[in-house]
């Protein structure tokens, strides 16, 4: 990647959305970017802490749109074609078919530590290996470090393989991102929380993670 390309990859040339676009199935059907998190719903507590990241931010959000929208960010359901509750992919679609910017960064709303620093360490990482993307990866409780294929970095330009790999039948996203040079982004230096990439399913996950 040139120095010029390294340079537009700065907060302002990135979009961030937060994927609240899911059935919540493992929280008994609820609306999980709702829950409370700390007084606050996961989804706009995820909203707060990406913002001051990323140049503009939007919500993907199949249900109760008004609510979402109420946090002050466009709001876009799942695109069609794909099916209901598609899966992470369909939130995919839908940040790069609205995404403005030439990059875009996608976060779970069920994901509320996230580090402070994410988007900056993925862009740096995405520009230094010249990448088509960059995933976090966290050390989780048996130590080993895995890829959080959620939190991905993509430029804009990636949609077409996405429709391509999704019109096929695809709805994984490793499998998408294994078609493409992939940088795996650690998150567990020192200083890193050990609680970053801690997702709640259920809301006994949640209140845990409150506490």
């Amino acid at each position: 990647m040139t120095m010029n390309n390294l340079i537009a990859l700065h907060a302002e040339a990135i979009t961030g959305v937060i994927l609240a676009g899911g059935r919540g199935s493992r929280m008994g059907g609820v609306d999980k970017g709702l829950q409370s998190f700390n007084g606050i719903p996961l989804a706009l507590h995820s909203l707060l802490r990406l913002s001051p990241q990323v140049g503009s931010i939007m919500v993907n959000a199949n249900r109760n749109l008004a609510a979402y929208e109420a946090f002050g960010a466009p709001v876009w359901p799942d695109s069609t074609g794909l099916g209901e509750y598609a899966g992470p992919l369909a939130g995919f679609l839908t940040g790069l078919e609205r995404c403005e910017t030439p990059y875009l960064l996608t976060v779970p709303c069920d994901t509320p530590l996230f580090p402070p620093d994410l988007v900056a360490r993925m862009a740096q990482a995405l520009a230094r290996e010249d990448a088509d993307f960059a995933v976090a990866a966290a050390r989780e409780e048996d130590g080993q470090l895995r890829a959080q294929p959620v939190f991905c970095l993509m430029a804009t330009h990636m949609l077409e393989s996405l429709v391509r790999f999704t019109q096929g039948g695809g709805r994984k996203i490793d499998a998408w991102t294994a078609q493409h040079k992939t940088v795996l982004v650690p998150f567990d230096q020192p200083g890193d929380d050990a609680r970053g990439f801690f997702n709640a399913n259920t809301l006994a996950e949640l209140h845990q993670l409150e506490s």
